[in-house]
């Protein structure tokens, strides 16, 4: 096994032992084969500082040397403009960050692993690749450093700002490896590699996954990283990305960023949605109705079991909206309605689907108001064992719930919360 930091700068000789130059990058393609990790070329300095491209399988590793088959200049010139799906990694992975797949983190490469054929085997993130690089290979001895492995780094875009030096952003040409891509983990996994960056690449990192999984990881963001995160993301990406999100999450965002950017983004939201969010906006943060979510299900109360349970199924799949409780009404047509009765989905489940939802609704309902503080109401839901609490005006109109997650969020301690509750 060989490194990065042992080629670079080595001497390049040709067969007959004279020197052809130096070595200044190794190059790869990524390739569709995920499971391929051989590079496609050597990049050798020669004269005159020319450089030249020579394919891996025509050189080879030996005594602090890199051999040739064939003379440098048997080879090809290394064109001005390179490639853009190469990958140098000599100048766009040593030195820079990664994600660890396996371990959900960025970690730093400080060295690169080979094996004898030139596959790559892995990075090396612990100070010996450090050491290598500085002390004499005597002083190191036979010592093996544990190495990620190539499979399980999720590569990251090179095309950096100045500030964001030594991050790579996900980008089409990302290796996609066994493990998955960076869109296919956990929102809280990926929340928490965005938490081990600044800001600004944060929001980068975000911009490159779909706007569902960005809008489940921004919901499990701390509120410094969501603000300069939706500061910095394009406005149609952002307006997109908060469109997924539920309307108490959106509003709890937007409410964290000026008011010239918040009408900046509800602008570009789909009218629907961005008449959902100004609406919750309206109230104080510190209330029932700034913790509460107009995303339920109001049916009239002479629909059927049946006819509640595909209500539920469809929100679900068009809306990713789960309900805990069907709200019963006189008139689900209706905005503005007051609410008769709740039936849970245990309830429902265990019901004659024929039934309707006023032969099994609970009359007696309780409820808050949009002015009850955040603690009372989490603690009414917690006396009387809700999921979910509806939240009615003086006349009794619904205004939307407060599910048990967000009144959870105000009775545990800071560091404790899913997410942080919204600042004003």
């Amino acid at each position: 096994m060989f490194y990065l930091s042992q080629l670079i700068n080595a001497t390049v000789e040709n067969p007959d032992d004279t020197r052809a130059g130096k070595l200044i990058d190794v190059l790869l393609v990524p390739p569709q084969d995920q499971h391929s990790t051989q590079p496609d070329a050597l990049l050798i300095e020669g004269e005159e500082d020319i450089p030249w491209r020579v394919p891996v399988s025509e050189a080879e590793w030996s005594e602090h040397t890199i051999h040739l088959r064939q003379p440098l200049t048997y080879y090809t010139p290394q064109p001005e403009t390179r490639d853009a799906s190469e990958i140098s990694l000599a100048h766009e992975i040593m030195d820079k960050q990664v994600i660890d797949m396996e371990h959900k983190k960025v970690i730093r490469v400080n060295d690169i692993a080979f094996d004898d054929d030139w596959h790559i085997v892995g990075v090396d993130n612990t100070n010996l690749g450090l050491v290598r690089r500085l002390a004499p290979a005597w002083l190191l001895g036979n010592r093996t450093p544990t190495l990620t492995p190539w499979q399980d780094i999720e590569l990251l875009d090179p095309h950096r700002s100045p500030e964001e030096q030594g991050l790579m952003v996900p980008s089409p040409r990302t290796l996609r490896t066994p493990s998955g891509s960076l869109a296919e983990l956990h929102p809280a996994d990926i929340a928490a590699i965005v938490h081990q960056l600044t800001p600004e690449q944060g929001a980068r990192l975000i911009e490159r996954l779909d706007d569902e999984t960005a809008a489940d990881t921004m919901e499990e963001i701390d509120t410094d990283h969501q603000r300069h995160i939706l500061d910095n993301i394009n406005t149609e990406r952002a307006a997109d990305i908060l469109e997924e999100m539920g309307p108490d999450e959106a509003a709890d965002l937007l409410a964290r960023v000026s008011d010239e950017r918040a009408d900046e983004l509800l602008r570009h939201m789909e009218p629907e949605e961005s008449e959902d969010v100004q609406e919750l906006l309206e109230y104080e943060p510190d209330t029932a109705g700034g913790l509460m979510t107009t995303d339920y299900v109001v049916l009239n109360q002479t629909r059927t079991i049946a006819e509640a349970l595909e209500a539920i199924r469809t929100n679900i799949r068009e809306n990713d909206v789960r309900t805990a409780y069907v709200y019963c009404v006189e008139d689900e047509t209706q905005d503005e309605t007051r609410i008769l009765g709740t039936l849970s989905l245990w309830d429902m489940l265990i019901a004659d689907n024929s039934q309707p939802l006023q032969a099994l609704m609970e009359t007696d309902v309780i409820t808050v108001d949009p002015d009850m503080e955040p603690r009372a109401v989490a603690e009414r839901m917690a006396k009387y064992n809700l999921l979910a609490v509806p939240v009615v005006s003086e006349d009794g109109i619904l205004q939307g719930i407060v599910t048990v997650d967000d009144a959870l969020d105000v009775l545990l301690p800071n560091e404790s919360r899913r997410r942080p509750r919204r600042m004003y």
